[in-house]
């Protein structure tokens, strides 16, 4: 018989990135909210399916942080598919054996109060001091479910998305540690982390080396590989590491680490006996054992990252019971970021877009925090300076909450007797003019003029202007023949010009001169991101050009106007303002080249549109009722899944903020509307599921075109098709 702790035990299969939000910021609107819902939903299939990790631990959690807080202080936004209610939905390859019970997550604490607080909490949902609990290491490696049928291993199965998964039994068998036979007849289901020691992955790293192809990753995809590989030459190692246990009979009710010592002398390994595991008695207790592992873990021969802290008891675990995703039982620990050694091999120096001089770190390649790096940030000169780091020097590498790694400092100790400090550059290294080293981030005195090339191309892509032709090798040519020197001088050029170059036929030079011309009808929101304004993007562009109409009515809005609008803070609308003023020169050079400097169908702000607009209704700066406008002239929530005849992704997202909606990335209950293309996935079946009201891609083409050719009646007859 099944005791019910242990049947609870088995519920917890992966430790999930879920952080307390209380020092998180929501963010600022619903579709940034969505944005990153599907940015973790993306990061979560890499993760579960054991690829390289598209995202370091401490961005997910961070941002699981912000997702929190954010349904916190705006639960009508809330996702109901949300990655803080569903574990992994949609995030892994769902296999077709399906689990004996939910292989679900446990919750995050990040330092010893929010232990102790979750130590606290499970004592006053129990009514008593909890009597006792086991600390072990946290292994990242891939979850597997392992049935043995009277003592014989019969299946082994991934994780999946928790309720179903893969079989990997042929592979799975090979896992030190997990035996072929136990030590006695049982019919049981062990949960554990099939993963690779440092010794499994430098061999596999040998025999995969061998055979010709890349080297592995890292070691969780190099044993997720392994685990799911069919047909390779070669058999790499894994290992394999218990922490739970179903269908344990001894009898009578036993607490964990009992079960689990039993599951050892059946010789199957458990984290519970491993070197830095132990049972603790009090809250104190749990507090050094975990500091025990994160001193030890550079010595254990594999990875761990956090700690694992389970109430003991099964009494306690059976009354303390789960949340909707969680056992309020347990909890994972998990350490700061991962920290790694390496060899500093030169100090390159990168100009951005806007001038911005950059010194960047060229690293030996080494693992930190599950991914390869071969760069990191030095952030500006004065920082490379208080750091003290020279070419050549070992350097303490990390990945904390940024996307780039950052190095920390050096080990003094072994700096080379040759070595020497890095000279930074007295001008700039791509036009070779003045530096302006007035602030902590150098700049180039020549601004944008600097990044010439590179400030043409963004403003020719295609989700910015989108002027054919005008690739790379024209835009080298033409500012090499001093023709151009920003955007605005593409509008001077002429056929007869552009034939002095080399390789331009008339030809070509006709049809790039027609296509410069065409991009003159582009939208407000087109040119602004065509002009790169610095912290704003296409989405932000959109909701500038919405909110404020014309490029009039924006350059003179001051910054507490810019405030106004939507995920526009303080300081964001303070730099706003200040490249607005320095871009000035270039928008008034573009307006009189003829450039389209407004918004379709918006009307244009004035001062205290804003507070009018609140007001009767609308929002947008008093822009006039629009297609896509709920009844009390809110905009109403729009997925856009498949394709669009005659538009791409990105202008599909445009067009339903052209027709007054908001689009978003996922479907829920707060959802308006589902345009379905040829193409679509799941959402659509979602939508059909949830009752939201679903349009064909070809009639939202058909709305856009009539709203476009301001044809009042066809629009109405289209939205009144159910």
């Amino acid at each position: 018989m099944e005791s019910s702790g242990e049947a609870v035990s088995t519920l917890v299969d992966h430790v999930d990135p879920v952080v307390d939000a209380a020092r998180a910021e929501p963010f600022e609107s619903p579709e940034r909210y969505a944005e990153v819902i599907e940015e973790i939903r993306s990061a979560a299939a890499t993760y579960y399916g054991g690829s390289d990790l598209a995202m370091d631990d401490a961005t997910y959690d961070a941002l699981m942080a912000r997702v929190t807080a954010t349904e916190a202080a705006f639960p009508e936004w809330k996702a109901a598919d949300s990655p803080t209610e569903v574990v992994a939905a949609g995030a892994a390859v769902v296999g077709d054996v399906v689990h004996s019970s939910p292989m679900l997550s446990l919750d995050n604490v990040f330092d010893e109060d929010g232990l102790r607080k979750w130590a606290a909490r499970l004592d006053k949902l129990l009514g008593r001091p909890a009597g006792g609990y086991t600390v072990e290491p946290k292994i990242d490696g891939l979850a597997i479910a392992a049935r043995y049928v009277d003592g014989v291993l019969t299946q082994v199965a991934t994780r999946g998305d928790g309720r179903a998964g893969e079989d990997v039994t042929g592979q799975a068998r090979r896992a030190a540690g997990l035996p072929e036979r136990l030590g006695e007849p049982l019919t049981l289901e062990v949960r554990g982390e099939v993963f690779m020691t440092d010794d499994d992955f430098a061999k596999a790293q040998v025999m995969r080396t061998g055979t010709g192809e890349p080297p592995f990753a890292h070691p969780r995809s190099a044993a997720a590989g392994t685990l799911r590989a069919q047909d390779r030459t070669y058999d790499a190692p894994l290992s394999f590491l218990a922490y739970s246990v179903h269908g344990l009979d001894l009898g009578e009710p036993v607490a964990h680490s009992a079960a689990m010592a039993h599951m050892e002398t059946l010789g199957v390994t458990t984290t519970t006996a491993s070197p830095v595991g132990a049972v603790c008695a009090t809250v104190d207790e749990i507090v050094a054992a975990v500091e025990v592992i994160n001193t030890k873990r550079g010595s254990l021969g594999y990875g761990v990252d956090g700690a694992v802290i389970k109430a003991d008891q099964p009494a306690d675990r059976d009354a303390a019971g789960s949340s909707s995703r969680a056992p309020r039982w347990g909890v994972a620990y998990k350490f700061p970021a991962d920290t790694r050694t390496t060899k500093l091999l030169r100090i390159d120096v990168q100009v951005g877009r806007t001038g911005v001089i950059t010194p960047v770190a060229v690293l030996e390649a080494v693992q930190v925090g599950g991914v390869t790096v071969t760069s990191a940030t030095l952030h500006n000169f004065g920082d490379l300076v208080r750091r003290n780091v020279w070419p050549g020097d070992t350097v303490f590498v990390r990945r904390a909450g940024d996307v780039i790694p950052e190095i920390t400092g050096a080990k003094l100790d072994e700096r080379p007797a040759d070595a020497v400090a890095f000279e930074p550059p007295t001008h700039c290294p791509r036009c070779g003019g003045e530096i302006d080293r007035s602030q902590k981030r150098w700049r180039c005195t020549q601004g944008r003029a600097c990044g010439a090339r590179e400030s043409l191309a963004y403003y020719a892509a295609r989700d910015s202007m989108d002027i054919e032709g005008l690739g790379d090798k024209i835009i080298d040519l033409v500012v090499a023949a001093g023709l151009v020197t920003d955007p605005a001088d593409l509008y001077d050029l002429d056929v007869e010009a552009l034939v002095k170059l080399d390789r331009m036929g008339e030809t070509s030079a006709g049809k790039l001169v027609a296509n410069i011309a065409a991009s003159t009808s582009q939208p407000l929101s087109r040119v602004l991101t065509g002009l790169g304004v610095r912290m704003t993007g296409r989405s932000m562009s959109r909701r500038l050009a919405r909110h404020f109409g014309t490029m009039d009515a924006l350059t003179t809005a001051g910054v507490e106007d810019l405030q106004q609008v939507e995920g526009v803070g303080p300081e964001r609308a303070v730099t706003i303002h200040a490249e607005l003023v320095d871009l000035a020169p270039v928008i008034t050079k573009l307006r009189e080249r003829g450039v389209n400097m407004a918004e379709p169908g918006v009307k244009e702000w004035t001062p205290g549109a804003t507070e009018a607009a609140e007001e009767n209704g609308t929002t947008d700066g008093g822009a006039p009722v629009l297609p896509l406008r709920k009844a009390d002239g809110k905009p109403m929530t729009v997925v856009v899944t498949g394709s669009v005849p005659g538009l791409t992704r990105n202008e599909g997202n445009e067009a339903v903020e052209l027709l007054g909606g908001k689009s978003s990335g996922s479907v829920s209950a707060r959802t308006d509307l589902v345009v379905v293309g040829d193409g679509a996935g799941s959402k659509a079946d979602k939508a059909e599921s949830l009752g939201v009201r679903i349009m064909p891609a070809d009639r939202f083409a058909e709305l856009l075109a009539a709203h476009r050719a301001g044809d009042a009646a066809t629009v109405a007859e289209i939205l009144a098709v159910p």
